[in-house]
């Protein structure tokens, strides 16, 4: 038995890693999943592949992708989650930012730089066409440093996945002004050169269970108040959720690739531009 020690956020998303490793599913092919929930997300879980303290994370395509580009030896074994994350835009409840308009040259909540709520922060004012010179943010590490800061005054806005924070909206934690979708697949499977130098042979018989998991997911019995209950979520949320979601048993394209790249280059984000293969393990 081979123990591989895997990071993701503590979201629904992860769902089928879980359902497999409490079904015993990776055990049939000799692995043991050894999962750690990263709440600090894609940034933080950059960080443990580095020290190697992880093996394998569920990573933002954004985050991964940069971080490539930026030198980083990691490799995309898969994507996992194909369709876009919506990202919900966030103040304080008592704020006087009613608008997303009101939230030009306003200081953003980010987990850390290069992370999905720092990317994404890029590309919601990019597409309200401000100038991205001119973003200022406040490193929080995660959802509760987030909150705090919001309600301190020492950030003013936040970017997080739309059906996490909804539960905070509903309590009136938070406001949210909107939604930003991701222009690219939202997670994809990470790991490093390292690990692949010794253990390529374990990755097809790692995601054989995983990938038949995510792909029945939708249809199992009772799946709706299975997720309502375990992420604290309103069935209703659920439901939105499940219909704009889909899981992915493919590698990422190339044409995602591409687009990812060449958008995170158009925010001056990444400078050196890398082929497919740079990219992918295959």
């Amino acid at each position: 038995m081979r123990t591989l020690k895997i990071g993701g956020v503590p979201e629904h998303f992860n769902l089928p890693w879980h359902l497999c490793i409490e079904g015993g599913d990776f055990e049939k092919n000799e692995i043991e999943v050894d999962w750690t929930d990263f709440h600090g997300g894609t940034g933080e879980m950059s960080e443990a592949l580095k020290a190697g303290t992880i093996d394998i994370a569920v990573m933002l395509t954004e985050g991964s992708i940069k971080e490539i580009c930026d030198g980083s030896p990691f490799k995309i074994i898969q994507t996992y989650v194909k369709s876009p994350l919506m990202w919900g835009i966030h103040v304080h409840a008592n704020s006087n930012y009613h608008r997303v308009e009101d939230l030009k040259n306003q200081t953003a909540a980010i987990s850390r730089f290069g992370s999905g709520s720092h990317l994404m922060t890029y590309v919601h004012a990019n597409n309200q066409d401000w100038d991205t010179e001119d973003l200022n943010f406040k490193t929080t590490q995660n959802l509760s440093g987030a909150k705090a800061s919001l309600k301190e005054g020492t950030a003013d806005y936040f970017l997080w996945e739309h059906f996490t924070t909804k539960p905070l909206v509903d309590n009136g934690t938070f406001r949210r002004l909107g939604d930003e979708p991701t222009p690219w697949p939202c997670f994809v499977i990470v790991t490093t050169e390292k690990f692949l130098k010794k253990n390529s042979k374990l990755v097809p018989l790692l995601l054989e269970p995983l990938n038949k998991k995510s792909n029945s997911l939708k249809s199992m019995e009772h799946i709706e108040e299975m997720i309502s209950k375990r992420y604290d979520l309103k069935i209703e949320d659920v439901k939105e959720w499940l219909k704009i979601t889909e899981w992915s048993q493919q590698q990422l394209s190339e044409n995602d690739v591409h687009l990812t790249q060449k958008r995170l280059q158009s925010l001056s984000l990444v400078e050196t531009e890398k082929t497919y293969t740079e990219f992918i393990f295959a």
